[in-house]
């Protein structure tokens, strides 16, 4: 069984920019209930299905499948809750780990989270100079979320 096990930050200042090229990804969510996900993501050329788990601390189950373009934007346009999500996403490598940067647009422009996927819930990185506040765990910051209390909403 596939499990996600990832910590969440805040990004502060800009020294991250210029380190990599970004790709756009353009995301939906499918309502469910009790925690559970599913999401349709554009990524570039390339279209993917994924389900995930409630959370169990820091880690969940995932399958992540990958889908044509096409009918990714179908289920997009037809299944998926509004707003999409809309963000530049930048893996940037750090230490011994990639870290994926995302930077949001449209109804969540000004929110930039990066995350670190990790093998355990224990297990140690390197913190690059532009992460801020540690998120995880607060819901705010889920993609899924963020469909139902957009960014630019917040208070």
């Amino acid at each position: 069984m596939a499990t996600e096990i990832e910590r969440k930050f805040l990004v502060r200042g800009e020294s991250w920019r210029g380190l990599v090229p970004g790709v756009e990804y353009c995301q939906g969510y499918i309502p469910t209930r009790d925690h559970r996900t599913v999401r349709a993501r554009i990524a570039g050329a390339t279209g993917y299905l994924t389900l995930k788990g409630p959370m169990q601390g820091i880690s969940r189950h995932e399958f992540e499948y990958e889908i044509p373009v096409e009918e990714a934007r179908q289920i997009l346009d037809s299944l998926c809750d509004r707003p999409l999500v809309e963000k530049i996403r930048y893996k940037i490598p750090v230490g011994h780990h990639l870290w994926e940067l995302d930077e949001f647009s449209g109804d969540n422009t000004g929110l930039i989270l990066a995350e670190v996927e990790l093998a355990s819930e224990s297990e140690k990185f390197e913190l690059p100079a532009w992460a801020g506040e540690e998120v995880t765990g607060d819901r705010r910051y889920y993609n899924s979320y963020l469909v139902q209390y957009p960014f630019t909403c917040w208070p």
